[in-house]
């Protein structure tokens, strides 16, 4: 398997550490579902930032801070924090 750094499709990082918004979320017993509700977003979506496909916007991180009782930047990465990597395996 290879090792990629999750960014973007225009190489810019991630506004959001996908391990810290399912952490909180999982924190808060919320299913992927009830969260997306709350946060007036598909649960699709809310999948693919937690997995890291998608972004998470700064409006969608402030709701999502909002619902889970958090800071927004208890969803962001921590500056000490390596790059978040995703493993995937060779085509």
């Amino acid at each position: 398997m290879s090792t990629t750094r999750m960014r973007r499709r225009n190489g810019a990082p991630f506004q959001h550490s996908p391990e810290a918004v399912r952490s909180a979320r999982e924190n808060a017993a919320l299913s992927q579902k009830a969260l997306a509700e709350k946060c007036g977003i598909s649960a699709q979506l809310l999948c693919d930032i937690e997995a890291g496909r998608r972004n998470a916007t700064p409006n969608r991180l402030r709701a999502m801070a909002r619902v889970l009782g958090c800071e927004v930047a208890d969803l962001q990465p921590r500056k000490d924090e390596p790059p978040a990597v995703i493993e995937r395996q060779a085509s």
